[in-house]
């Protein structure tokens, strides 16, 4: 199937891919796909988490396969299927499904947020409704990383960086994904930024920055922004749209930092205007590049 869909460079919108494990709907965002081939024999790994399956080298390249049933407790898949191979945080790794049921285009706005119902250790990030189906959008970085902690966000990097002087300089951030939010926020007040508005999602940061442009009190309030790609309402390349092609707001450096910076994806931010894009572990380099882009604020 062909993943390469190409969408206008800060529309709002994505493309979900529909796939079935035990005729369930489940989506992923077709921007962390790099391709999608038939099942193929794996060798397992001793004492591997029982979720992943093994390893196997389409093309030379080695991969991990990780069973998606597994993952959402709803038993063992079998040989046969699909292995959805994505690139996100710099890692390749296949997830075994059943089928493939085709792509849906749509907006961020149409991305349901899963209320406080859900158990907060659910990986449904979204939920969208299509042909009056409901398709569970997954948080797949929160899968990999319960697999794995450390494909997380690398927080030893802040250790290296030494001692830090306190730096108010106002920064925004925009992170859907609540513990990600919050070991931002820590990461940068430990590196010694102490000035942080935090919110969900690029609507919030840009309804922030539209008030306080009103107020004539944007640059006491917002100096930088920091913002992921994939968030309900409004994704973090449309936010940079907005903000670079806003006279009163584009001189106010843009950092994307998102698990989908890839070499595609670099491109779009760049078209955007972003002033640095980093992949989501390296919170270290996140702190050298705001040090680098705010020097002559300090």
């Amino acid at each position: 199937m062909d993943t390469k869909i190409l969408l206008e460079n800060g529309t709002n919108e994505l493309e979900v891919l529909e796939f079935l494990l035990d005729n369930n709907s489940y989506g992923i965002n077709v921007a962390k796909i790099k391709e999608i081939i038939n099942y193929m024999p794996v060798t397992p790994v001793p004492n591997a988490h029982p979720s992943i399956e093994g390893i196997f080298m389409p093309r030379e390249q080695m991969i991990t396969a990780i069973d998606l049933k597994s993952c959402l407790q709803r038993g063992t898949s079998e040989a046969g299927g699909l292995f959805i191979i994505t690139n996100f945080n710099s890692l390749d790794i296949a997830f075994h499904v059943d089928s493939v049921v085709g792509i849906h285009r749509m907006s961020w706005t149409d991305i349901i947020t899963p209320d406080a119902t859900v158990s907060s250790e659910s990986v449904a990030s979204g939920i969208i409704k299509v042909d009056n189906k409901l398709i569970v959008i997954l948080d797949f970085e929160s899968i990999v990383s319960n697999i794995n902690p450390e494909t997380g966000l690398r927080t030893a990097q802040l250790d290296e960086l030494g001692e830090r002087e306190r730096c108010d300089i106002p920064i925004l951030i925009a992170e859907d994904s609540p513990l990600l939010n919050r070991l931002i926020v820590d990461a940068l007040h430990k590196s010694g930024y102490s000035s942080l508005i935090h919110t969900a999602n690029g609507q919030e940061a840009y309804d922030i920055i539209e008030h306080f442009k009103e107020e004539g009190t944007l640059s006491e309030h917002v100096q930088c922004v920091i913002t992921d790609i994939e968030m309900p309402l409004m994704d973090g390349h449309r936010l940079t749209k907005l903000i670079k092609t806003d006279d009163a707001t584009k001189h106010i450096p843009v950092v994307i930092f998102s698990s989908l910076v890839n070499d595609e994806m670099r491109v779009k931010g760049e078209q955007l205007g972003a002033d640095a894009q980093l992949s989501k572990p390296e919170i270290g380099r996140l702190v050298s590049v705001l040090d680098e882009l705010l020097r002559d604020k300090q």
